[in-house]
């Protein structure tokens, strides 16, 4: 059986993506014909565009504000007489619809939503917590629901009625919702606590939520938070137009969201549906990573079964192309300038600690190097240390054009620090000469013995003023292992450990836009139109011919696949979807694949260098520390991963 299962998710489960719908539609108070008529419209219209889940919003086959009306037998029957005619209409619907309506049981009034699905009412899951403050007088009609589902008949069929009630996907793993109606969302412990503790991936919520100045900001709020602390998607779908305005106003305000994130929503005031593809395996994913996500509740729960053709729809989920990198600039800004203090203030505690006052940076005229040098000034600053306790060491060798090395003795001047020039050309001939190197076979021994003789440069200039080599390395080239070992891969602090290649940019050219100095900011601008490159091979009338994105590929491709791999869970072939969707237009599908797999074979093998990484700040959501986030073995094979990705190709 389990065999079974999981040949049945590989073949129809979308990478996880689930399309869900709220829906709001313009409805009669007090009018079940005409509803239920206008629901089936609207659910229509939703299957129609590929959504499995169709949820709309609190008591609408009434109206939510029929008042005494609820209390009128006639209104009640006819309300289940056209319960029956929606359930109908989903006969050969491959969706789980859920509607609102009121529900008499045992002389009691509840406000019930009926989870419909082929032609079947699955369950009735009553509203737990009962408003009657403010504008609310729900207690006047309706009583609370019970937890421990009980069986009612109706149309001849026992239905489980309870807020305890999850419905499971069989063909979906993981797929597994909750329900709870509007005030529940609002209280201090909400049905979806409770629901998600035992195993809910997505809640939805059938709610009638009237507009009043910055409500709809707090629901907001509500929503993506509820989202995030219970690591689930969330569907949220309120009632609109046709509602009575004797006394409220209905905006129809729908959200969808996950794990934190709003994936859509409405503009109020208007009876829309919104479509958002849900991600259940990265919430599964994100709650197998989170240790402290919850012990289930010592409480009766029932799960009801249920089957999906989860089909290849086309996604309405968007992928930002720089994941690390905040889009809106208010919010990179903010987000730089907390990264710089992270990195300074990691670096401020090691120099506390040490009790040391000299800094020694290799600084190439490249971005890490720049970064590194931005960051140990500004931890200088906060210890009261003179910047001349810096010192910035440039080493001229065979690939050093003079373009590099005028901007990093520019930045060294600009910024206050010591420069010391250390010629390693000659130094690295007479090591080819010991080891019977060629000075003429551009090798990778060629390359990195100017890269460890760096190292053992700055190591002892250290070692002679009484200070700390700061490492320079960013995160992406430690996911790729683009470092020499104990060359510049080691330092005695990696102040850029943390921070990915696309972001290292970002960070230089906030501080260039903000520190002030007109000379300090040309210079920065000019290492940031300098093609990243080691400087390893010997330049071409003089200009740089070692690109390192020609070698290894673009470092937007090489983060995005880093964080999706790492910080979501993906497997390849979702990864290689999501890249499609982020880059089109940019990347062509081929030179996607082509490194994707360079990614992969290059992350495996070369973990072995960051399972012995200096000490270094985490900024993120993902890093690569082997006493913090990544505990992978050196030999682990990346066998599993390639083999997925050649049958993309």
């Amino acid at each position: 059986m389990f065999y079974i299962i999981n040949m049945e998710r590989k073949k129809g489960m979308k990478q996880g993506f689930i399309k869900t719908a709220a829906v709001t539609p313009k409805i009669k108070v007090a009018d079940p014909a005409y509803n239920a008529g206008v629901i089936c419209e609207r659910m229509e219209e939703a299957y129609a565009k590929g959504a499995k889940i169709i949820v709309f919003p609190e008591l609408c086959l009434t109206g939510y504000t029929c008042g005494d009306l609820f209390l009128q037998q006639f209104l009640l029957e006819e309300s289940c007489t056209w319960l029956l005619k929606i359930t109908e209409a989903t006969c050969g619907k491959d969706a789980l619809v859920m509607v609102g309506l009121p529900m008499e049981r045992d002389g009691k009034l509840y406000n019930v939503a009926a989870v419909l699905w082929n032609g079947n009412i699955l369950g009735l899951v009553p509203k737990a917590n009962i408003p009657s403050y403010a504008e609310f007088y729900e207690g006047r009609h309706f009583s609370e629901g019970n937890q421990e589902p009980v069986y009612i008949r109706l149309a001849g069929k026992s239905i489980p009625f309870g807020t305890n009630i999850l419905f499971e996907c069989e063909t979906m793993h993981g797929l597994t919702i909750g329900c709870e109606i509007c005030e529940d969302l609002w209280v201090a412990n909400s049905p979806g606590t409770s629901h998600a503790m035992m195993g809910a991936t997505v809640i939805a919520n059938l709610s009638a939520s009237n507009e009043t100045v910055g409500k709809d900001e707090y629901r907001e709020l509500l929503v993506k938070s509820s989202s995030a602390r219970l690591i689930c998607g969330y569907i949220y779908t309120s009632a609109g137009e046709g509602e009575s305005t004797q006394d409220l106003v209905f905006g129809g305000h729908n959200l969808i969201a996950e794990n934190g994130i709003i994936l859509v929503q409405t503009k109020r005031f208007r009876c829309e549906a919104i479509y958002g593809d849900i991600d259940v395996q990265r919430i599964l994913s994100e709650r197998r990573r989170m240790g402290t996500f919850g012990r289930a509740p010592q409480t009766v729960y029932q799960k009801v079964p249920f089957r999906l053709n989860i089909s290849e729809n086309k996604l309405e989920r968007t992928f930002q192309r720089m994941p690390f990198v905040p889009s809106d600039e208010e919010m990179r800004n903010k987000r730089c300038e907390e990264i710089l203090s992270i990195q300074s203030y990691g670096l401020k505690k090691r120099y506390e600690h040490t009790g040391l006052f000299t800094a020694v940076i290799g600084v190439s005229g490249g971005l890490d190097s720049t970064l590194a040098l931005l960051v140990t000034v500004r931890t200088f600053d906060l210890l009261g240390l003179p910047r001349k306790g810096i010192i910035a060491v440039t080493m001229p060798c065979f690939g050093t054009t003079d373009r590099t090395y005028d901007n990093a003795c520019k930045l060294a001047h600009a910024l206050g620090t010591t420069l010391e020039k250390v010629e390693i050309r000659e130094a690295v001939e007479i090591h080819f000469r010991d080891i019977g190197q060629s000075p003429q076979t551009h090798d990778v021994t060629y390359e990195n013995a100017q890269a460890r003789e760096r190292t053992q440069v700055l190591m002892d200039i250290a070692n002679r003023r009484n200070g700390l080599v700061i490492g320079t390395g960013d995160m992406s080239e430690l996911a790729l292992g683009w470092a020499t070992y104990n060359g510049d891969h080691m330092s005695m602090y990696g102040v850029n450990v943390g921070v990915p290649k696309t972001l290292v940019r970002h960070l230089v050219r906030y501080y260039s836009d903000t520190c002030g100095d007109r000379a300090l900011s040309e210079v920065l601008t000019d290492v940031l139109d300098t093609p990243v490159s080691p400087e390893l091979l010997p330049p071409v009338d003089g200009v740089i011919v070692q690109k390192t994105e020609d070698l290894v590929g673009p470092y937007e491709l090489h983060d995005f696949f880093l964080y999706y791999m790492l910080r979501c869970g993906f497997p390849p072939a979702k990864i290689y979807r999501a890249a499609k969707i982020a880059f089109a237009g940019f990347y062509d599908e081929e030179i996607i694949l082509h490194w994707l797999k360079t990614f992969y074979r290059r992350f495996f093998q070369q973990q072995f260098k960051r399972s012995c990484l200096p000490d270094g700040p985490k900024v993120g959501s993902v890093a690569l520390s082997p006493r913090g986030d990544l505990r992978m073995p050196s030999d682990a094979s990346a066998k599993l991963w390639l083999e997925e990705v050649e049958k993309l190709e």
